[in-house]
């Protein structure tokens, strides 16, 4: 996701309501997420289709991840070598046979 700029991306809420349209074609052009304030706080935050979708995945990868390590650290884990031979038993058990 390319980095805000703060003079184009951060804009008050009330100018949002107003030009909707064009800050909605903004994000969409720029990739940029768009900040919201009210009352000269963040108050939302408009983006892409797309790069909320990248960011839900990203976000998914990271959980997958951080589940795999502590999965090691109690001794959950499966070897790669124990994984390759038990399906190369799976699939010799579902070929026909010579």
């Amino acid at each position: 996701m390319p980095t805000v700029k703060p003079t184009e991306d951060i804009q008050p809420l009330t100018a949002f309501r107003a030009n909707a349209a064009s800050f909605v074609a903004q994000v969409r052009e720029t990739r940029r997420p768009l900040i919201l304030t009210q009352h000269g706080r963040g108050a939302a935050v408009l983006l892409g289709v797309s790069e909320y979708e990248a960011l839900i995945e990203e976000n998914e990868v990271l959980r997958d991840i951080q589940v795999s390590e502590q999965e090691l650290a109690e001794g959950r884990a499966v070897s790669h070598d124990q994984v390759a031979s038990e399906l190369r038993k799976a699939v010799a058990a579902r070929l026909p046979a010579p």
